[in-house]
């Protein structure tokens, strides 16, 4: 009997010997290599997996992100709009970091349409490349507007339909600082 316990702890420790490995690059065997190593795809490279080819994909309709709350108001209507402008109100001051990052998150989504001074003549427009003049941002139109009424624009474009949407895209809270941004703009 105690010949067979010396031989399965003997049988044990060599197993366990032959299990470990110092080559960290390689963990063992891999029963389900496709689950394993899936390849990974850019994001506007095709993909052979969908039927349309492209890999961007639209999220499932119906579902929030975790930590984002659903937004309130309906799509593109004037009547919307103007009840974004009513209830809602920037929950941050514009102190020089939020108009720093403000600025930032402008010159990435917001310059090519609308300018580097937001008077409508960026990029898109002056190259011919958009036929319609986006709004200017510094005009008295837009200042006379409630920042609710341009978070709202931001998040679900505007009514006319020449903007699109960008709630998809910036975090709300990047999205007010776009708003204080666009102010600081119409200061100048």
């Amino acid at each position: 009997m105690r010949k067979s316990v010396n031989l399965y702890l003997l049988l044990f420790v060599v197993a366990l010997t032959a299990a470990c490995t110092r080559d960290k690059n390689q963990p063992g065997r891999t029963y389900f290599p496709d689950m394993a190593y899936s390849p990974a795809y850019k994001t506007y490279s095709e993909n052979p997996v969908f039927e349309d080819g492209k890999t961007m994909r639209l999220p499932a309709e119906g579902t929030i992100p975790r930590g984002f709350k659903p937004y309130p108001f309906e799509g593109k209507s004037m009547q919307e709009q103007v009840k974004a402008g009513q209830q809602l109100e920037n929950p941050l001051s514009a102190t020089p970091e939020v108009l720093d990052e403000g600025k930032r998150q402008y010159e990435i989504f917001c310059i090519s349409c609308h300018g580097e001074i937001g008077d409508g003549n960026g990029h898109l427009f002056t190259s011919r490349m958009f036929p319609a003049k986006p709004r200017s941002l510094i005009d008295d139109y837009l200042k006379a507007k409630p920042d609710g009424e341009i978070f709202h624009v931001i998040t679900v474009g505007s009514f006319s339909g020449l903007m699109g949407p960008h709630g998809g895209q910036i975090t709300p809270e990047n999205r007010w600082k776009i708003v204080h941004y666009v102010r600081s703009l119409a200061k100048k």
